[in-house]
Order: C-alpha cells, then sequence, then structure tokens
C-alpha cells in the first residue's frame, strides 16, 4: 500500500481497476478541516490525464512493475525495437507507449522498459543523454561575450536552445527532463 505521505513522481498505482501513473502532486491544507492531496495523473495505457483530489492519509495499492534495463534498437512506422541485453530477447513497442521519449532515443541507446507483468507500459530515459547538433545557425565572432541562445536540430528531430558559440556536428548533453541544453562533451 502506498500513503499519500509517500507518493512521488513516476510511481504507478492502480486506482478503480486502472493504472496510474504519478505526475505531479500538491498537498493542500485549507484553513479548517483535514489537508488534502491533489493528484495529477496519467492513464498508463489510455494516455488520458486526470486530477484527482483526496484526503491526506488515504492509501493506494501500488502496482507491481518491473523495470528492465533494454537497448534500443530501431523503429518502423507502428513499432520501436528493444533487446533485452541478458537474453538478446527483441520486444516491439507501440509509438504511444515510447511517448515523447522517442526524441532522445538514438540506436544502440540504453534505457529502461516498463512493465506490468509482461505489458510494456513505458520507457524510461536516464536524466540526461549526449546528441549531436545536426543543424544551427552558425556563430560569430564575440557571440560568447553576450550569453545568448539559438534554436539547433539535434539528430534525433529535437529542436533545443543551445548557446550561440556552439557549431553543426558538436556533442552535447541534453536534460530528457526539460529538454534542455546542459553542457557540451569531449
Amino acid at each position: 500500500m502506498l500513503s499519500t505521505a509517500d507518493l512521488k513522481k513516476g510511481a504507478t498505482i492502480e486506482l478503480d481497476g486502472k493504472l496510474m501513473a504519478i505526475m505531479d502532486y500538491s498537498h493542500i491544507k485549507t484553513g479548517r478541516g483535514s489537508a488534502q492531496v491533489k493528484i495529477k495523473m496519467r492513464d498508463v495505457r489510455t494516455g488520458s490525464i486526470i486530477e484527482h483530489t483526496v484526503q491526506s492519509g488515504t492509501k493506494f495499492t501500488r502496482a507491481r512493475v518491473e523495470r528492465r534495463e533494454m537497448q534500443y534498437l530501431y523503429s518502423d512506422d507502428q513499432f520501436y525495437y528493444f533487446m533485452n541485453t541478458e537474453n538478446f530477447e527483441q520486444i516491439p513497442v507501440g509509438a504511444e507507449k515510447v511517448g515523447d521519449a522517442n526524441r532522445y532515443l538514438k540506436e544502440n541507446d540504453v534505457c529502461e522498459v516498463v512493465l506490468y507483468g509482461e505489458e510494456v507500459i513505458g520507457i524510461e530515459l536516464p536524466i540526461s543523454v549526449e546528441l549531436t547538433i545536426a543543424e544551427t545557425d552558425p556563430g560569430f565572432k564575440g557571440d560568447t561575450a553576450t550569453g545568448g541562445t539559438k534554436p539547433a536540430t539535434l539528430e534525433t528531430g529535437l529542436v533545443i536552445n543551445v548557446p550561440l558559440f556552439l557549431e553543426a556536428g558538436t556533442k552535447i548533453r541534453v536534460n530528457t527532463d526539460s529538454a534542455s541544453y546542459i553542457e557540451r562533451v569531449g
């Protein structure tokens, strides 16, 4: 069982027969009465997002999910293919389950595939990934003093803002939570 005091982002609970992933939560204390917890959840199977308010101290059934480290191989029109690095078994994962993670996935990258029994319910990326800038406007001498940024298209198609001095072909580290530039690599 999982109490409202034990909630954390990314936790998966069972609510009314559905698998729900916690996206965000906040404790609300009113002048009178007991505290409440406002929870923003995503239905793992359908992708719909709901907000639910419960009394502080409410207990939920924790869904038993397993995380397996797998290597991303390739994708086609409908599926992304991942390989278990221990037994080399390949599994297809639907594009709706991969979601926004596809903006960071390159062939041969390792990530965690989240399973409920044998059903794939999502993909978890590391906090940061290394990607190469595919296209960006050129920087000019003196640009580094201003501390400005410019848009850059990365090898996966993701567009983020990077410092003006970076050029196409530069490898950078990108935060997967905020889709933001962290640092230049090597």
